[in-house]
């Protein structure tokens, strides 16, 4: 560290007081644990850095991963960012495009939808996530939401694309525009639930849905909630577990045998004024030979490291700045 210099006043030099040397000592230490915290070397329980990660976060050993913290700059990375099936992590954009088609103000429920008879078979479906419902029963468009996000309804993501577009594949186009204006150079969307194995994205991609998706505030209270009661379906439950975690704000699970385990998640870290939103997306988790459920539960496993690494920084970086203005006090006359 280097001696502060000499403050000028009244057109002398005058040595430092007691109170802006203590000051100065303080805020370096403070700079030296964020610089720690900022990653600066490999943290424990991952592969440490890689290229594109200025943080040095705790990645997941296998696939890959983004994370975004507001107020510290762009995305950062970890793992190959190369196409991979995404399952039901997709179910974002179909509630992305279906709100900017059909947007809902706070405490709105929207139009109501009929489910139509395609949507009532595809509810038998074994070998992929539905709920049952019946030809003719009428739902809003919120209730619909809860039902593709939640319990992660194919079979209502795919009504949905109908209702919006008049047929699955127009509403897949409005998708790949959707994705294109949003700069996800290396997203295609051939489905509106994610059960096509040709979906495929990126992390840093979704993770740029997932800055928009948040700023859709239907969207964003659905996704908030760990259940929903919906009158003619009963109880459904959030297929997030991260939201058991504390600051955990969304957003939307996805496994399958061609994805592997996907999740990407939303947080507020921070008290009051100083809350930071941070978002993050892990992509084709769980390792060969790994039940869907353990898939699934390790994208949970690496996305609670990331974010304890992110509090973890954001409690340091919040000091720093707190101590900012006891930096700046000059010596008194």
């Amino acid at each position: 560290m280097t001696t502060p210099s000499p403050a000028r006043r009244g057109g002398r030099l005058r040595a430092p007081g007691p109170m802006l040397l203590i000051g100065a000592v303080f805020t370096g230490l403070l700079a030296v644990g964020v610089a720690f915290a900022l990653g600066q070397g490999p943290v424990p329980g991952g592969r440490g850095a890689e290229p594109g990660d200025r943080l040095g976060l705790p990645w997941p050993g296998t696939g890959q991963g983004a994370v975004e913290i507001e107020g510290l700059g762009g995305p950062v990375t970890g793992g190959e960012q190369k196409r991979v099936a995404i399952a039901s992590v997709t179910k974002v954009m179909t509630a992305y495009v279906v709100l900017r088609d059909h947007p809902l103000r706070a405490g709105e429920d929207g139009p109501s939808i009929t489910i139509d008879r395609t949507a009532s078979r595809e509810s038998g479906n074994r070998d992929e996530s539905t709920v049952f419902l019946g030809e003719g029963q009428r739902f809003s468009q919120r209730r619909m939401l809860q039902l593709m996000l939640l319990p992660s309804a194919n079979n209502v993501a795919r009504l949905l694309a109908r209702w919006d577009a008049g047929s699955e594949k127009a509403f897949v186009a409005k998708m790949n525009a959707a994705a294109a204006r949003l700069g996800m150079r290396d997203t295609v969307y051939t489905g509106a639930s994610g059960y096509e194995a040709s979906t495929v994205s990126t992390a840093v991609d979704q993770l740029a849905l997932a800055r928009v998706a948040m700023g859709e505030p239907a969207l964003a209270a659905v996704v908030a909630a760990r259940e929903a009661t919906v009158p003619g379906v009963g109880v459904v439950r959030n297929t997030n577990r991260l939201l058991d975690e504390p600051d955990v704000v969304g957003l939307k699970t996805g496994s399958s045998t061609p994805a592997g385990g996907a999740l990407m998640w939303a947080a507020r870290v921070g008290a009051g004024d100083r809350a930071r939103l941070v978002l993050g997306v892990v992509l084709r988790q769980g390792g060969a030979g790994t039940s869907l459920d353990g898939k699934l539960e390790a994208a949970f496993d690496g996305s609670r490291r990331l974010l304890g690494a992110v509090r973890r920084l954001v409690t340091a970086r919040t000091a720093a700045e707190a101590a900012t203005p006891f930096q700046a006090a000059g010596p008194r006359s």
